[in-house]
């Protein structure tokens, strides 16, 4: 955990006040503390990177999206720096995580969060953790699987360390990241659809050469109403529409409008290129659905199915299913289908909540979950009034979403590094992964 309070303000006990209050939060039976609250007239802010808390805190009235996006950008620093963003690496680079900290903030007002920037003022030079002892825990770990596999530290070395002799190993990163909002109705239909996108850079070659990312040509800016083609096929059809985009500030526009070419020279560290919302329709990944049906006295049932719908060369990992139960449910037992592997089962007494967990889904494969349920009342209302829905996270590496309805949407057509020499050839890495962002089916 790393708290950053900077203007002495605070008293210095805000550290184990807030590592308490997050422990023990209960209040209205959540599981987590809110990233923003105030204890004592002391105003903390909180986010959560790879398992390690980065915490800020302050008395005057701030922004919250301003702190929260600012401990972000801390923490890309970091690990921009460490290469590993672990409590190992934190512990042996105590001392360049401060002076990374005392050149970002100066009692209290933000100076600079561009690793490029600090390079000149920042001159102790980070400890190597070895990242084949850690569990993976971001990027790093879902951008392993697939057909094209990349080196083990590959994305875990610091910007500012070179490789053994003096050399720098010349590469660069471009992922596509896309979280996915989906929300089906009580019959299985889509009631809202959405894609929040990054390309998100990480840049290892020397010398700043100009980079060219290539999207794909029919891509448009700007709904003009209506849905151009049929979510329901396989592959889809028409143009790529955004509802809108930004960009880094590093990137020159200059060509967009004729190619749909982003130009740029990309400074250390990691960045995003551009980010991007889509409402266009697509198939979802996943189909659930759920029932709940009274089985006698005091009892009930509930089936959950899962149905990948995403091609078999494809697997998704790190599925976990949640579905609240009626508040006088006070035992659940469950049933999984015949030869299940790496599923695990829980009923969260403390907050009423059914958990299934997989380790991974292949792509056209369906899983399905019994429960019954035991209650300590009988119920007066309709079960699936007081139950669900059903919320899903999951993540699928090597895998673009929206691919299934457009054969290249915010694909990155080819990476051009202009040349310094006939012999520069760096290595280019382009990998894409779906996530949930909001995946919720009513019942």
């Amino acid at each position: 955990m790393i708290v950053i309070a900077d203007r002495g303000e605070v008293a210095k006990g805000s550290a184990e006040i807030f590592f308490r209050k997050v422990k023990f939060w209960k209040e209205d039976g959540q599981e987590e503390a809110p990233p923003v609250f105030n204890v004592d007239g002391v105003n903390y802010f909180h986010v959560k990177v790879v398992g390690l808390l980065f915490v800020a805190t302050t008395r005057v009235n701030v922004s919250p999206s301003l702190v929260l996006e600012l401990l972000q950008r801390i923490a890309r620093v970091i690990k921009d720096y460490l290469g590993v963003l672990s409590e190992d690496s934190l512990r042996k680079n105590f001392v360049l995580v401060y002076e990374l900290l005392d050149e970002v903030i100066d009692f209290g007002y933000v100076q600079t969060t561009s690793t490029e920037v600090l390079k000149s003022y920042v001159f102790n030079e980070p400890i190597v953790v070895d990242a084949a002892r850690l569990q993976p825990l971001g990027p790093a770990a879902i951008f392993m699987q697939g057909t094209k596999r990349m080196p083990g530290t590959a994305v875990t070395k610091s910007v500012v360390a070179n490789e053994p002799g003096g050399r720098k190993r010349e590469e660069i990163f471009v992922d596509i990241i896309e979280k996915i909002s989906v929300t089906f109705s009580s019959s299985g239909y889509i009631l809202t659809s959405e894609i929040d996108g990054t390309i998100q850079m990480k840049s290892y070659l020397s010398g700043n050469p100009e980079i060219r990312l290539a999207l794909n040509e029919d891509l448009s800016i700007g709904r003009g109403g209506g849905t151009i083609y049929d979510y329901r096929s396989s592959s889809g059809s028409g143009a790529v529409i955004l509802d809108d985009c930004n960009f880094h500030e590093s990137v020159r526009l200059d060509s967009f409008d004729m190619d749909r070419t982003l130009s740029l020279v990309p400074p250390d560290g990691e960045f995003p290129v551009m980010n991007y919302r889509m409402t266009q329709e697509f198939k979802p990944p996943f189909r659930i659905n759920c029932l709940i049906e009274e089985a006698g006295q005091l009892k009930a049932e509930v089936i959950i199915k899962v149905r990948a719908e995403f091609p078999s060369n494809i697997t998704a990992n790190t599925i976990a299913v949640q579905m609240p139960l009626p508040k006088y449910t006070t035992r659940a037992s469950f049933e999984l289908e015949p030869g299940a592997v790496g599923q695990r089962t829980d009923f969260k007494e403390a907050n009423k909540k059914l958990e299934w967990g997989l380790k991974k889904i292949v792509g056209g494969s369906e899983h399905t979950l019994r429960a019954k349920l035991t209650f300590s009342q009988e119920s007066h209302a309709n079960l699936t009034k007081e139950a669900g829905p059903v919320s899903m996270t999951f993540t699928i590496p090597m895998y673009n979403v929206s691919r299934l309805q457009v054969k290249i949407l915010l694909l990155v057509k080819y990476l051009q590094i202009a040349k310094k020499s006939s012999s520069y050839n760096p290595y280019r890495w382009v990998r894409y992964v779906t996530q949930a962002n909001s995946y919720v089916a009513r019942i």
